[in-house]
């Protein structure tokens, strides 16, 4: 066993994945998710049209989606899905 404390080096710039210019940039309004920032690398290709966001906790399930509304090839945002919508 160690005696001594350790410490924790800091992270390098290079530590965290950088984005690139061709990556999308997705906010979510709404719901569980409101005011949630993704960035989604351009390897996995285009933003899905829909998300769906499954909560569980002791109670029954809860299901939010989200539709998608592209501002710009590489921006769009995430409303959540009214309950009344099919």
């Amino acid at each position: 066993m160690r005696d001594q404390p350790t410490e924790e080096a800091p992270l390098s710039e290079n530590a965290m994945s950088p984005t690139r210019e061709d990556d999308a940039v997705l906010l979510f309004v709404g719901g569980p998710l409101d005011g949630r920032v993704d960035i989604r690398a351009a390897r996995h290709g285009e933003p899905l049209p829909t998300i769906t966001h499954v909560h569980l906790h002791d109670g029954p399930k809860v299901v939010h989606r989200y539709d998608l509304h592209p501002l710009t090839d590489s921006a769009g945002v995430y409303h959540l899905r009214s309950r009344h919508s099919g």
